[in-house]
């Protein structure tokens, strides 16, 4: 337990009041409203280990991958029940190996003092190739949902490439990770409003989709400051 409680320690290390604060109101407000609104234990767990992952990945924590390895294989099975086969074969097949890599390459990189990781940004070179190959990335997708069958294509293919693009630069620790999660998350949360409104799905993922998106735009400022002090 002692060993435990260290590591629950260390992990808190440096963090301000309103970050700690953030962290708890977040997810004692999708319990609240899920087990009001009655939603599932599947889709309420998932909710609260996205929003965990997400959280500790803006502070710079390794133990985000662990949070997060869970809510991939959780988010999707409720992703398979809403017909978004983007999101499912992005959780299974590209989430799941690559929050084992990030946990490896994270570890490699950190500062002791803060326990956080060191951030880094992209050249203008590397910002110009990513948008093309997002687009491409975009249409490409978007054609193979369609024969797929899958529900709003182009807008899930958003949501999946840019996921993609999104999980790389934040293995490779670059502050422009957060601009990308901030377009994955509008999408997201458009996603699973028409989800719930036209098929009643569930609104604790909705509802872990709108704190990712307001958390992205909080730690993209925190980034923003952080990765300009530590650039190499």
């Amino acid at each position: 337990m002692e060993q435990i409680y260290n590591v629950i320690k260390r992990e808190f290390t440096g963090w301000k009041k309103w970050q700690i604060f953030w962290m708890i109101f977040a997810n004692i407000t999708i319990l609240g409203v899920s087990i009001y609104l009655g939603d599932t234990p599947l889709s309420i767990i998932a909710s609260l280990t996205g929003v965990i992952c997400v959280i500790l990945c803006g502070m710079g924590k390794v133990s985000n991958y662990f949070f997060g390895t869970i809510n991939v294989v959780l988010y999707a099975i409720v992703a398979w029940s809403a017909k978004y086969y983007g999101d499912v074969m992005l959780n299974i097949l590209y989430y799941f190996p690559t929050n084992i890599v990030g946990w490896i390459v994270w570890i490699k990189h950190i500062d002791q003092e803060r326990n956080e990781v060191y951030k880094k940004r992209m050249t203008i070179k590397q910002d110009i190739l990513l948008g093309i190959i997002s687009v491409i990335g975009v249409l490409g997708y978007s054609y193979i949902l369609k024969l797929l069958g899958g529900n709003l294509p182009i807008i899930d293919s958003m949501s999946t490439v840019f996921s993609v693009i999104a999980q790389i630069l934040m293995i490779k620790r670059f502050m422009e990770q957060w601009i990308i999660w901030i377009i994955v998350d509008v999408v997201s949360v458009i996603m699973w409003v028409v989800a719930f409104f036209t098929e009643g799905q569930s609104v604790a993922v909705l509802m872990m989709w709108s704190v990712y998106l307001a958390n992205a735009v909080i730690m993209f400022i925190k980034w923003l400051k952080e990765s300009k002090q530590e650039a190499v």
